[in-house]
C-alpha cells in the first residue's frame, strides 16, 4: 500500500495516524524569515507581471489582479513618476538624463518600480537596461543587497537568461553580503521557468546549507520542480516533511502542485487524499485543482472517477475548458479506448469549445499506437481543413508514427519539416528517434541520435535515460542497457516508476525471469508502487523464457482480481500466449477484451494472427485479417512478419516473397527477420539460388545478416547434403565478424551423422581450429562429446 499523504500530519507514519492534524487552522500567509538585510518597507505588493506565453508565476496562484490597470505604488517618488513616464514614450530613452534625478531617499523603491512597471508595459529589455545603469552608477554594493535583485533575477527568469541571473547571485555574494531568501527563491523560480531544474534544486541545496529558511513560495516552486522531474513520491513526502518542520503552512497552491505530482506514477489514490485534505484545511478547490485530479484519474485509467470529478467541477460551477476535455480525451486514447475519445470531441465542439492543437495531436497517437494510420491521417487532414497550425508535439508524434512503421524517409521528412517551419528538435523530439531506431533494433542510430542530442545541448535527464535504456535492450545490447542506467544513477538521477519498468522490460526481452521478480521485490521494499506495465513485462520474461507455470499462476491472480485486471495486461496476456504457443489462454484474454468492449490494437491483432498461423488454422487467419480490414487497422510490419511466417511454414515460398515486397510497395522497411524468414523458405525446399538471391536483397537494402540468417543457410545446405556450400558459408560469416554459435556447429555435425558419415563429422571437429581459429578448447569439447552420443545411440 503507497504511502499516504496527509499534509496535516506526519507524513512517514509506521504507527496509526495521531488524532489531532498538525495544522488545525493553517494561515494562509507565513511570516517571512528575516532578512540578511533591511529593506524599505513595502505598503502594497508588486504588480502582476504579465507575459505573452501566460505562464503562471510558479509558486504562486493566478494573481487576481491579473489583467487589471497598474498603478506606480504610492510610495515612490514623483521624480519615478516623471522618470517612467520619459522612458515609456520617449523613441530614444536617454537614462541618465531620465534616472539621474531620483532621490537617494527613495532610489531603491524607485527602480524596483520602475524596473516592474517597463516588464508590464512589454520593456523588457529596456528594464534590464535601467537594472545595468544603476549597477554601473551605484555600485553593487548599494543595488544588489536590496529588493532591485530579486526582481532583477526574475525579469532575467522571464526573459530566457538563466545564466545571467544566475551570475546575479554571485556577484551578490562579491560584494560580501549573504542572499535572503528572496533571493534564492527568485533565482530558483528563474532557474525552473527555464526548464534547468536540476539547477534550481542545486540552488535551493545551497539555500538550505547556508541555513535559510525557504518560504511558501520556495516549497511550492520545488514541488513544481519535482513535479517536472518525476520525482519518486517518498522524495516528495520528505519535502513535505521538511516543509513542515520549518512551520511553513501549506497554500492552495502547495496542494494543487502536490496533485499534479501524482500524475507520473498513476497515484489516484493519493492524489484524491490530498483533495480531501485540502478541503478540510479550509480551501476551496478551484479550477486547476479538479483539471489536476482529473488528470492523476485518466493516467490511471480510472476513467469513470475522471467522469466524476468532471460532473463535480461543472457543480461546483467551473465549466469544463479546453484543457479538462484535452485532459480526458487524452486518457481514453492512450487506452485505446477511441470511439469515447471521438466523442468527448464531439460533446466539447457541442458545447462552443474548439479543439486545438492538443486535441488533434492527442487523438493522432491514439490512432497511431492503436495501428490505425488512416483515421490518424484523417485526424491530420481535419486539423489542417480547420486552419490548426501543428506544433512541436504534432511533428513528434508524425515521426513517432511513421518510425514505428518502419517508413524511415517519410519520417525523416516531417523531422526535416518541422525545422523549415521553425520549430527547433525538444527532448520529446530525440526521445522518439531514440524509441523508433531502438524498437527497429538500429544499434548505430541510437547512438548516434543520443551523440547528435548531447550536441544539441541537451542534457539526458530520466526520460531520456528510460528511453535509451529501453532502445538498447531492444537492440539487443543488454549489457549498454545496464550501462546506462548505472550512468543515470551516477549522474544523481534516481529510479522512478518508469526507470524500473524500463529495467523490467529489458530483463524480459532476455527471459530474465529471476532478475525480473528481484527488481519487483526491490520496487516494493522502495515503496515504489508497481502498476500494470510492471506485470506486463513479468508477463513476457516468463514467455520469453518459456516458463509456463510461471505464467499462468500470474495469469491466474490477474484473473483473480488480485492484480487489478486492466485491459493492458489482458492484451499482454495475449502476447504472452501467444509466445507460448498457448491457444487456450490466448483466447481466453482475448475473448474477455471483447467481453469489456476494450478496443483492440494492432499488437493484440497481430499476437492473435501468429498463434493462429503456427497452429495452421486458416480460417482465424483470415477471420482475423477480415476483422482488421473491417477496423480500419494498418498492417504494421509484425503484421506482414506474421504472413510471411504462416506461408513460409505452409511451403508457399512464392507467397511469402509477395508478402515481402508489399511491404516495400506499401513504403515500408522489410527487417531481419522478414528476410531470414523468406530464406528459410526456399532453403527448406533446396530453393538454394533464390534463398542466396535473397541474401544479396537483404545485404542491398543495407541490413546486415545475423547468425539466424547465417544459420538458416547452414541448416538448409546441410539438409540437401551440400558440406562443402555449408562449410563455406561459416568461413564466409567468421570473416565478416559474425561469429558461429552453438546451433551453427551443432547442424552440420548432425548433419553428417543423419547421412551416416560419422567419420566426417569427426573430421569436421578435428579441422575446426583451422577454419575458425578463434574457438574455445572447451566448444571442441563439447561437439566431441556431442558426437560420441549420438555413436552410442546407433
Amino acid at each position: 500500500m503507497a504511502e499516504k499523504l496527509n499534509l496535516s500530519l506526519p507524513l512517514r507514519f509506521p504507527n496509526p495516524h495521531p488524532s489531532k492534524p498538525l495544522f488545525q487552522d493553517p494561515p494562509h500567509h507565513l511570516p517571512q524569515p528575516p532578512p540578511s538585510f533591511s529593506p524599505p518597507p513595502i505598503t502594497s505588493p508588486p504588480p502582476p507581471l504579465r507575459r505573452s506565453s501566460r505562464k503562471p508565476r510558479l509558486g504562486k496562484a493566478h494573481d487576481p489582479n491579473r489583467g487589471k490597470p497598474w498603478s506606480i505604488p504610492p510610495r515612490v517618488s514623483i521624480s519615478a513618476h516623471r522618470a517612467l513616464h520619459s522612458l515609456l514614450h520617449s523613441p530614444s530613452p536617454d537614462l541618465p538624463s531620465s534616472l539621474s534625478s531620483l532621490p537617494l531617499r527613495s532610489l531603491i523603491d524607485d527602480l524596483v518600480a520602475i524596473i516592474e512597471a517597463l516588464e508590464f508595459h512589454k520593456k523588457p529589455d529596456l528594464a534590464l537596461a535601467v537594472f545595468s545603469w544603476a549597477r554601473e552608477t551605484h555600485g553593487d554594493a548599494r543595488i544588489l543587497p536590496s529588493p532591485i535583485l530579486p526582481a532583477a533575477i526574475s525579469l532575467l527568469g522571464r526573459s530566457s537568461l538563466p545564466d545571467a541571473a544566475s551570475s546575479l547571485l554571485s556577484a551578490l555574494k562579491s560584494t560580501g553580503a549573504i542572499p535572503d531568501a528572496f533571493a534564492y527563491t527568485s533565482l530558483i523560480s528563474a532557474l525552473a521557468r527555464n526548464r534547468r531544474y536540476r539547477d534550481a534544486l542545486k540552488v535551493f541545496d545551497e539555500m538550505r546549507l547556508q541555513e535559510c529558511r525557504p518560504t511558501i513560495i520556495t516549497y511550492n516552486v520545488v514541488l513544481h520542480v519535482y513535479g517536472k522531474l518525476f520525482v519518486p513520491w517518498p522524495e516528495i513526502t520528505s519535502l513535505v516533511d521538511a516543509m513542515k518542520s520549518d512551520g511553513v503552512f501549506a497554500d492552495q497552491y502547495t496542494y494543487n502542485t502536490l496533485i499534479s505530482c501524482c500524475r507520473r506514477g498513476a497515484l489516484h489514490q493519493e492524489a484524491t487524499e490530498i483533495f480531501e485534505e485540502m478541503k478540510a484545511a479550509g480551501f476551496e478547490p478551484d479550477k486547476v485543482t479538479y483539471n489536476s485530479l482529473l488528470d492523476v484519474y485518466g493516467k490511471s485509467h480510472r476513467h469513470r472517477e475522471a467522469m466524476d470529478v468532471l460532473r463535480e467541477m461543472e457543480a461546483k460551477g467551473f465549466p469544463p475548458s479546453i484543457v479538462t476535455y484535452n485532459s480526458l480525451i487524452s486518457s481514453y486514447a492512450k487506452d485505446g479506448i477511441l470511439d469515447e475519445a471521438l466523442e468527448l470531441k464531439e460533446q466539447m465542439e457541442a458545447k462552443g469549445i474548439k479543439p486545438d492543437v492538443i486535441t488533434y495531436t492527442t487523438l493522432l497517437s491514439g490512432f497511431e499506437k492503436a495501428g490505425k494510420d488512416e483515421f490518424a491521417l484523417r485526424i491530420a487532414d481535419e486539423m489542417e481543413r480547420k486552419g490548426c497550425k501543428p506544433n512541436l508535439c504534432t511533428y513528434n508524434a508524425l515521426i513517432k508514427m511513421y518510425g514505428n512503421r518502419g517508413k524511415f524517409e517519410e519520417m525523416m521528412k516531417i523531422f526535416e519539416e518541422l525545422r523549415d517551419n521553425g520549430y527547433v528538435p525538444d527532448i520529446v523530439t530525440w526521445n522518439s528517434l531514440l524509441s523508433v531506431f531502438g524498437q527497429n533494433g538500429m544499434y548505430s542510430e541510437v547512438s548516434g541520435v543520443f551523440k547528435e542530442m548531447k550536441r544539441a545541448g541537451f542534457v539526458p535527464e530520466r526520460d531520456t535515460y528510460n528511453t535509451l535504456i529501453s532502445a538498447y535492450s531492444r537492440c539487443g545490447s543488454f549489457d549498454q542497457a545496464m550501462e546506462i542506467y548505472k550512468t543515470m544513477i551516477t549522474a544523481g538521477i534516481g529510479p522512478d516508476l518508469s526507470t524500473y519498468n524500463a529495467v523490467l522490460a529489458a530483463l524480459a526481452r532476455g527471459g530474465l525471469w529471476q532478475q525480473a521478480e528481484k527488481i519487483l521485490a526491490e520496487m516494493k521494499d522502495g515503496k515504489c508502487k508497481p502498476n500494470e506495465l510492471t506485470y506486463c513485462s513479468l508477463l513476457h520474461g516468463y514467455a520469453n523464457a518459456k516458463e509456463v507455470n510461471r505464467l499462468r499462476a500470474l495469469a491466474d491472480k490477474i484473473y483473480s482480481g488480485e492484480i487489478e485486471p486492466r485491459n493492458i495486461l489482458s492484451k499482454s496476456l495475449v502476447l504472452a500466449s501467444s509466445k507460448c504457443n498457448l491457444l487456450a489462454e490466448a483466447e481466453r484474454a482475448f475473448a474477455l477484451l471483447r467481453r469489456r468492449g476494450c478496443s483492440l490494437d494492432i499488437t493484440t491483432l497481430n499476437a492473435m494472427l501468429s498463434i493462429y498461423g503456427k497452429r495452421k488454422m486458416t480460417s482465424k487467419v483470415e477471420e482475423i485479417l477480415k476483422f482488421m480490414k473491417e477496423r480500419g487497422f494498418s498492417p504494421s510490419l509484425t503484421t506482414y512478419n506474421s504472413l510471411i511466417n504462416i506461408y513460409s511454414r505452409s511451403g508457399d515460398c512464392e507467397r511469402s516473397e509477395k508478402i515481402l515486397r508489399e511491404i516495400k510497395l506499401r513504403g515500408g522497411r522489410p527487417d531481419l527477420y522478414s528476410y531470414n524468414t523468406v530464406i528459410y523458405a526456399y532453403g527448406r525446399q533446396g530453393r538454394m539460388q533464390d534463398a542466396s538471391r535473397m541474401f544479396s536483397e537483404l545485404q542491398a537494402s543495407g541490413l546486415t545478416p545475423d547468425i539466424v540468417t547465417y544459420n538458416v543457410f547452414i541448416a538448409s545446405y546441410v539438409t540437401n547434403a551440400m558440406f562443402v556450400e555449408a562449410v563455406d558459408v561459416v568461413r564466409y560469416m567468421i570473416k565478416h565478424g559474425c561469429k558461429p554459435n552453438e546451433s551453427t556447429y551443432n547442424s552440420i555435425v548432425d548433419g553428417f551423422c543423419k547421412q551416416g558419415r560419422k567419420d566426417e563429422a569427426a573430421a569436421f571437429i578435428r579441422n575446426l581450429h583451422q577454419l575458425h581459429p578463434g574457438i574455445s578448447k572447451a566448444e571442441e569439447y563439447r561437439l566431441s562429446e556431442r558426437l560420441a552420443k549420438i555413436k552410442m545411440e546407433f
